[in-house]
């Protein structure tokens, strides 16, 4: 069997989770394509591993392009309250440290989902301009340039607009396949003085929590201070500043810039010596992860088993790439899980990746109430709670599995 080696330096990896084969987390098809069996013609193996070299956590196999069908349930950051606001103080946080008297600034996005974030900088008058190869934006008044980040793309824009002074990318640096390709294209576009500031989930946060819905197919990597720092080098910048987020379940916000420009904010020292500290990579630590994991799908199976016996309802609530794995690991299906429901209309009708559970609108989860509701998206539990306090009020309760499988 070939060992999987890193994507960056080519050590190979200490495997320490493997949850089976997977189908695209993004695959909804419709009840016919799942008569037919089309949509389980392809699966993935769901493993991850540590780099022995530069720690950086990724996953063994890739999903092809031509197998992720993202362009039709594009993520709606805006949907959320939390995140319309989050994007929004990332946007004048850096106006305020970055893009203030800058003159002619220019900021640009990677990836710009339905462009919040944008919108915040360009209503203060600076310009942008978002890589988005989909060429998605919610924002109309966003300028986008349909192209992935590389050394040529970044050429052409730098030629037209000048060097930027901010690069931002939430969510996204997680999944981009090249990275020394992005690194290339930041080398590129970036101004001599400029940042690259991108979130993506933190490690930390996902062992500490057992989160291990957070792998997917859509993550290729699961960043720490420690692989950032040695990721940043290897391409002639420095990891100058880390913020931790409280958002999509803990995040971290990292800011990177050229060699030799900018020294280190404190707090990347002390982050460092708090990974190194708690172990954060000591095999044995994401090993010890793994058994966490076991005994969540154990007990989680075992309550929803006990809830249909003794004739209780449950329906699924947020039909999110998470949820995929979470029911395609634990064996979940129709039979514990009728249905869930979700916002997003292109899901609709569908039904989920794998697990075949259908995907109902949200006045479903009304009429009626079931007894209980599986939280796929826990990382929204206080605003979703908030929201449905009416099921609370009817008797209804709320299933979650991080950090612990537990009823509320």
């Amino acid at each position: 069997m070939t060992v999987p080696t890193c994507r960056i330096c080519g050590t190979p990896l200490h495997i320490f989770l493997d949850l089976g084969h997977h189908p695209p987390s993004s695959a909804f098809p419709t009840p016919a394509e799942a008569l037919a069996g089309a949509d389980d013609t392809f699966r993935y193996r769901l493993a991850a591993g540590t780099c022995g070299r530069c720690a950086l956590v990724q996953l063994t196999d890739d999903v092809p392009h031509e197998r992720r069908p993202y362009a039709g349930y594009p993520y709606h950051s805006s949907g959320s309250s939390v995140m319309r606001e989050h994007f929004r103080a990332a946007g004048r946080r850096l106006l305020r440290t970055e893009l203030h008297a800058k003159g002619d600034a220019f900021a640009v996005e990677i990836g710009c989902t339905d462009g919040v974030f944008l919108r915040t900088v360009a209503e203060a008058g600076v310009r942008h301009l978002a890589f988005e190869p989909t060429g998605f934006s919610g924002y109309r008044g966003a300028r986008v340039h349909r192209a992935f980040l590389t050394a040529a793309s970044a050429r052409e824009v730098a030629a037209a607009e000048g060097r930027a002074r901010v690069v931002y990318a939430a969510n996204t640096v997680c999944d981009i396949a090249d990275l020394p390709g992005l690194f290339a294209g930041l080398d590129e576009l970036l101004a001599a003085d400029g940042v690259f500031v991108f979130e993506d989930p933190y490690f930390g946060e996902i062992v500490g929590r057992t989160a291990f819905d957070q792998f997917y197919d859509e993550h290729r990597y699961y960043f720490t201070a420690t692989s950032v720092r040695a990721l940043a080098e290897r391409f002639g910048f420095r990891l100058v500043d880390v913020e931790r987020l409280a958002v999509h379940g803990g995040q971290l916000r990292y800011t990177l810039a050229r060699a030799g420009r900018r020294a280190p904010a404190p707090a990347v020292a002390g982050l460092l010596a708090e990974e190194e500290a708690g172990g954060l990579t000591d095999p044995a630590t994401p090993a010890a992860f793994a058994g966490r994991v076991d005994r969540v799908r154990n007990e989680l199976v075992a309550l929803l088993e006990g809830l249909r016996a003794a004739g209780r309802t449950v329906a699924g609530y947020a039909a999110t790439a998470k949820s995929c794995t979470v029911t395609t690991y634990c064996g979940l299906g129709p039979r514990l899980v009728p249905y869930i429901c979700d916002s997003t209309p292109a899901k609709h009708g569908r039904l989920t990746p794998g697990a075949r559970i259908p995907v109902r609108p949200p006045a479903a989860f009304a009429a009626p109430y079931p007894d209980y509701a599986l939280l796929f998206a826990w990382n929204h539990a206080d605003e979703i709670m908030a929201k449905e306090q009416a099921f609370r009020a009817g008797g209804g309760r709320w299933i979650l599995y991080v950090p612990e499988v537990r009823v509320v």
